[in-house]
């Protein structure tokens, strides 16, 4: 892509701001440029949004009725995924999964539950705590 058609379609997502790509100046070499988004990006990400709310949703609600812990509610709320959630604590998968199930996670120690609020960027009361509402 040319310096000059870098798109500039100010995406609601960036919220004002812009970020860095490379593109080939006049000359043939690569530079960096700033872009503000473009449609087809902007669009995919609202749909990836969409879908982290609706899975936080469907979280809450299983929470509520003692299917899932409050950690799944939060880790979708939070826009992660449990491979992330895994890499950002430094936990393996198959051991977030099984702290998604109500019983295994009442049971963690409070060092874990720790590990997980801080990861989440929440307090260790707000990780055991379901809201009133998602």
């Amino acid at each position: 892509m040319r310096e000059n058609d870098v798109p500039q379609h100010n995406a609601k997502a960036f919220m004002g701001h812009s970020k860095v790509l490379y593109a080939l100046d006049g000359q043939g070499r690569y530079v960096a440029t700033s872009c503000s988004g473009w449609e087809a990006e902007e669009i995919v990400l609202d749909q990836a949004i969409d879908e982290f709310k609706q899975k936080a949703f469907n979280a809450w609600d299983r929470a509520r009725q003692s299917r899932a812990s409050t950690l799944e509610y939060h880790m979708y709320h939070q826009r992660m995924d449990p491979e992330l959630l895994a890499q950002s604590t430094g936990f393996f998968k198959w051991r977030v999964h099984r702290h998604l199930k109500p019983d295994t996670f009442a049971k963690l120690p409070n060092r874990l539950k720790k590990r997980y609020a801080e990861t989440l960027g929440l307090t260790p009361t707000q990780l055991v705590t379901l809201p009133e509402q998602p």
